[in-house]
């Protein structure tokens, strides 16, 4: 819930590789799991993300933030890196890079 609140339901949609943001409503109704625990694990990294930002800029920042490209990872989207890639790499990188942007914006 708090996370589709910070970023929108299409970009936790996207993140939970889903295709529907109805799948993000039940998720946070409690009347729908989510898939497997890669992909909780993957929300929970993009919630602490967002959670660094927000701490500091809007939503709607953050929201472009993981969607915008990232020179700290090598010109790449957040959203993209965290829903495609290897989360033990990613993950750390896409928190550091959130960390710093936090930091100085």
């Amino acid at each position: 819930t708090a996370l589709r609140e910070m970023v929108g339901a299409r970009l936790v949609a996207y993140l939970g590789k889903v295709k529907e943001t109805r799948a993000v409503r039940q998720w946070a109704e409690g009347t729908r799991t989510i898939g497997n625990d890669t992909d909780v694990e993957r929300l929970r990294i993009a919630y602490r993300a967002a959670k660094l930002i927000t701490a500091r800029d809007t939503a709607a920042v953050a929201q472009a933030w993981f969607q915008g490209l990232n020179p700290i990872l090598d010109d790449r989207a957040p959203a993209l890196l965290l829903r495609d890639g290897d989360l033990a790499d990613v993950g750390p990188q896409v928190l550091a890079a959130a960390r710093q942007f936090a930091a100085v914006g």
